[in-house]
């Protein structure tokens, strides 16, 4: 069965973007690949200035990604640093690719000039060896990523070969992958752009933690256009194209299928708003249940990192014996 590993950073709540866009489709495919999901809390220490906050994020990432379905019966589901062997297999990592290949990552040029003339982490700049770490620790098959986590699993496999050159056949070289089309959700204020927890106003931005009241409140607001035409057209009506991207990603339909229904603007509206508030209402009540029962929470974290460890630790050693390290 192919390997499959996607990782989601501890930062920020997961909104409905994240869920249709992704992590349903995660659950849709988890009985078809051999799927591991890491939560990296080691990645958001490069953001992370105050004592608890990592954590507790951590904690709330996990109930949700149970909620939405994921069963550890089935997928790997763990937390990055209850694994140690991410951080053991990284400094290999860090050993094997040049200072050239880091310095050239844009991920790392677009964050640092950010913040220029505030604290950067040397985080920052060795991400991408933690990274290659994550994902050659399971044998990953396929790593599939967007465009802007192409670069990472391109150095990923370069790195992979240069060991796999220098001290014989240790890791799998993963392919990159375009991962399965979910729902396009882009901003419910600005509907050019996609729906993001880094936008200037939570007004535009569907949190799968919101109140019944708050969807609705932000659905009926959601940003249309003068006319009063409903048909799907992200180019000339991006707006009402994304409330029916969304009201047909909930119910199963295509966006023109939706459409077909609708002659007015505030029957879609409250629409696709209650049929999201339908759809988190039991997302929710099972996130809330874990999150009151954090002894069940922590076992389910503990059998994903259990089943983690147990493939991390073989490839580990695996890459000690290549290097020829001496043997504890």
């Amino acid at each position: 069965m192919t390997r499959v590993l996607s990782c989601i950073q501890p930062t920020g709540e997961v909104h409905l973007g994240n869920h249709l866009g992704a992590l349903r489709i995660w659950v849709d495919r988890q009985a078809e690949r051999d799927a591991f999901h890491g939560i990296v809390d080691l990645h958001a220490l490069t953001v992370t200035e105050r004592p608890g906050v990592v954590g507790d994020q951590t904690l709330e990432l996990a109930a949700t990604l149970f909620a939405v379905g994921l069963d550890p019966d089935v997928a790997t589901v763990f937390v990055q640093s209850h694994v140690p062997e991410h951080s053991q297999l990284a400094w290999i990592m860090e050993c094997t690719v040049s200072f050239g290949e880091l310095s050239r990552m844009t991920q790392f040029k677009d964050k640092s000039a950010k913040r220029e003339g505030e604290f950067i982490s040397a985080g920052l700049f060795t991400y991408p060896a933690l990274q290659a770490a994550d994902i050659l620790l399971y044998d990953s098959n396929e790593v599939p990523v967007g465009d802007d986590q192409r670069q990472h699993v391109e150095i990923t496999r370069d790195i992979a070969i240069r060991f796999n050159h220098r001290f014989g056949d240790t890791f799998v070289v993963p392919e990159l992958v375009t991962p399965p089309v979910g729902a396009r959700v882009m901003d419910l204020q600005d509907p050019t752009s996609k729906m993001s927890k880094s936008s200037t106003t939570d007004a535009g931005c569907v949190y799968l933690t919101d109140a019944p009241a708050v969807v609705l409140k932000k659905f009926k607001r959601a940003v249309t256009d003068s006319d009063t035409d409903v048909r799907y057209d992200p180019a000339t009506k991006p707006g009402v194209s994304n409330l029916l991207e969304i009201l047909g990603a909930v119910t199963g339909r295509t966006p023109v299928q939706v459409a077909e229904g609708y002659t007015q603007y505030g029957p879609l509206k409250v629409d696709a708003g209650e049929a999201v508030v339908a759809l988190l209402e039991p997302i929710q009540a099972r996130r809330r249940e874990l999150l009151d029962d954090r002894g069940e929470l922590t076992r389910l974290l503990r059998v994903g990192a259990d089943k983690a460890r147990a493939v991390a630790s073989a490839t580990l050693e695996r890459a000690y014996r290549a290097i020829g390290l001496l043997p504890a």
